[in-house]
């Protein structure tokens, strides 16, 4: 018995193809059709460079929505990070000031000492993430 092949089988053919083709593409290039930029690359303790320790302000921090982690200086040349997914109800943390990381949706704060609640709704602390510190750098683990 022949197979003859239908109309519908040489479309869903072709366009398997060509979405196959079009994915592919879609890797190699950004946004602005050139090429894409990798991650930077990970040094001898692994990571990615997040910041310079310049650009983490004492007594407040930065948040890195790409990498879902906020890192806070403390004390001078104290650094730590922490998600910077909120424990409330999951939305990103959006800035921190006055010794807090906060949260825009429903009011929430956490210290920038260890990630504990500072004011709700939220009931639990930022989880801790793993950051080196080597010279000037800081990397995510």
């Amino acid at each position: 018995m022949t197979h003859r092949s239908t109309r519908r089988t040489l479309l869903l053919a072709t366009g398997a193809t060509g979405a196959t083709a079009f994915l592919a593409g879609c890797s190699e290039y950004d946004d602005n059709n050139g090429p894409a930029e990798s991650a930077p690359p990970a040094n001898a303790s692994g990571g990615q460079e997040l910041a310079k320790t310049t650009d983490i302000p004492v007594g407040g921090g930065t948040v890195f929505k790409d990498q879902k982690v906020v890192v806070t200086q403390p004390k001078k040349d104290e650094f730590k990070a922490f998600s910077a997914v909120c424990t409330h109800q999951g939305c990103t943390v959006s800035a921190v000031s006055d010794g807090t990381i906060n949260c825009p949706c429903h009011g929430s704060k956490f210290t920038v000492e260890d990630g504990a609640v500072a004011d709700g709704p939220a009931t639990r602390p930022l989880p801790a993430e793993k950051i080196t510190v080597e010279g000037n750098s800081i990397r995510l683990r």
